[in-house]
């Protein structure tokens, strides 16, 4: 019989192969930010998970540290997307050229 952390051990990786594959196929640059944020999730969830499998607090300590990359990827993201937009009034990731010099 699977344990709580073990299930949530498995949906986080199934959590990562959906947001991997965002990343991978998505054009549009607004939503490969969100297929990150729930690869970072993911990461998170599976801190967690095995931080209460091994009964030490660390994995819950990282995942603060993870939340804080998450949030200074999503400012910096979405002012990428905005700076985007005014240039080329699309946000596909094929015009991340235009950002050049």
């Amino acid at each position: 019989m699977l344990t709580l952390p073990e299930i949530g051990l498995y949906f986080s990786f199934l959590m990562f192969l959906v947001g991997l594959a965002g990343v991978m196929f998505r054009k549009n640059i607004l939503f490969m930010m969100l297929s990150v944020e729930v690869l970072l999730n993911a990461a998170n969830l599976a801190f967690v998970c095995a931080s209460k499998l091994t009964g030490t607090i660390d994995g819950q300590v990282v995942m603060f540290f993870v939340m804080a990359v998450a949030a200074c990827e999503a400012a910096i993201g979405l002012a990428l997307i905005i700076a985007l937009y005014r240039t080329k009034a699309s946000i596909e990731a094929d015009d991340l050229k235009a950002l050049r010099g």
